[in-house]
């Protein structure tokens, strides 16, 4: 598992071997789950639960299929296998470590999410790096949420911080 998901000069748009379908059906189960979550956050009074749901649904789910569609598009060769279960493994596991450190009114685990959030968007950033494929526009795009979403990070764990004291 350690080579190139794409065939040597062009895109490998086969099924099969998408490297984007990972980010795409797990950001599909974290709307879903954001989706239930803020179903029953009302009706069982869950303190933080608009906040979770609204986290699962935009960064869980629609950031990660954005920036995971966008990677497979604009890189120039695509993620190595490993690259690509890093960002995936990072990406999720942060989520999963932010949410659970809000909860828990826990601020050094919502630190330890923002950090692999953050090596996650490296990882990104270094696969498409400067040489990308395609219009310069989705490039700067590309660049451009990945920027804003590296300043959010530090502004959110200050405010994790802020609300458990």
């Amino acid at each position: 598992m350690t080579g190139d998901l794409r065939a040597p000069g062009g895109f490998r748009d086969d099924l099969l071997f998408r490297d984007d379908l990972l980010f795409r059906g797990l950001a599909l189960l974290w709307v879903i789950t954001g989706g239930l979550v803020a179903a029953v956050t009302g009706p069982l009074g869950l303190e933080h639960g608009s906040w979770s749901a609204a986290f699962q649904v935009l960064v869980g789910g629609v950031l990660q299929a954005g920036l995971g569609i966008a990677q497979h598009a604009l890189s120039p060769r695509g993620p190595s296998a490993r690259t690509l279960v890093a960002e995936v493994l990072t990406w999720n596991l942060g989520c999963l470590a932010v949410i659970a450190g809000t909860l828990l009114t826990a601020p050094l685990i919502v630190d330890g999410g923002g950090l692999l959030l953050v090596a996650a968007l490296a990882l990104m950033i270094r696969t498409v790096g400067r040489g990308g494929n395609g219009p310069v526009w989705a490039l700067w795009t590309y660049r451009a949420v990945l920027v804003v979403t590296l300043v959010s990070i530090p502004i959110g764990l200050l405010l994790a911080h802020l609300r458990a004291t």
